[in-house]
């Protein structure tokens, strides 16, 4: 026993809200499911990503590696209940039958008991929130209303901190993008006044170019530019025009 107090459910919405990424914020749920049980003292977050299970999050020295133990032979608790929906107790790993040799090396590794809840079953997102303690029957009596009130709330705010996740993405990608564009527009700009051609012709020479040397068109550009005016173009975020 631990003198952990027991702490309600949080407010997920207001988790979200209070983190400025989706990575502190999966962080942040991970510690608020291990305050719920007094007796677990690790948990991981999986999420399918790719169709393939990753750990995103976890508090505690042992949840990364039972979470991936499982993950090396395709099947455990935490597998079963992000692919079924439903939630997978382990009482006690000693006494353990399924899933092959998983049980005994969660025993070494110190996890006498898990309980593995789903989040956001049966969609793209979906993935399951998994508690260890050092002690079997860990759940066996915990007041679980809170944690399973977590993990249902927890499915919309991921999937809600996944989408501003990937819109951040898509602006970086973008903008990244932008600054490629604008350096090899200067480029193709250099290039029709030194050959006095169109900026189609420009833009086949500088490709052909990038081809034979085995580079990137922009990396090509960006030296072209750099030799003209001595300076590399700037890999900073583009300024607004004024």
């Amino acid at each position: 026993m631990t003198d952990r107090p027991v702490a309600e459910a949080p407010d997920t919405t207001a988790l979200l809200l209070e983190t400025t990424s989706l990575d502190d914020f999966l962080r942040a749920l991970a510690r608020s499911a291990l305050a719920l049980v007094e007796e677990a003292d690790g948990c991981g977050i999986t999420l399918e990503r790719l169709g393939r299970p990753v750990t995103v999050s976890s508090v505690g020295a042992s949840a990364t590696k039972l979470d991936e133990a499982q993950y090396g032979q395709d099947d455990g608790p935490c597998l079963q209940a992000m692919r079924t929906g439903r939630e997978v107790s382990v009482p006690d790993t000693l006494r353990e039958s399924r899933w092959a040799d998983y049980p005994a090396y969660a025993a070494v590794c110190g996890a006498r008991s898990s309980l593995s809840l789903p989040i956001a079953p049966h969609s793209h997102t979906a993935g399951a929130l998994n508690l260890y303690a050092p002690v079997p029957h860990a759940f066996d009596t915990a007041d679980l209303t809170a944690l399973r009130l977590l993990t249902a709330q927890a499915t919309g705010a991921i999937a809600l901190a996944q989408r501003i996740a990937d819109t951040e993405e898509f602006a970086a990608d973008l903008e990244a993008a932008l600054r490629s564009r604008t350096v090899i527009d200067q480029a193709i700009g250099v290039v029709v006044g030194q050959q006095r051609c169109t900026p189609e012709k420009a833009f086949d020479v500088l490709r052909t170019a990038s081809q034979h040397r085995n580079i990137k068109l922009r990396e090509l550009c960006a030296e072209l530019i750099a030799s003209i005016t001595g300076e590399a173009p700037p890999e900073g975020r583009i300024q607004p025009r004024t």
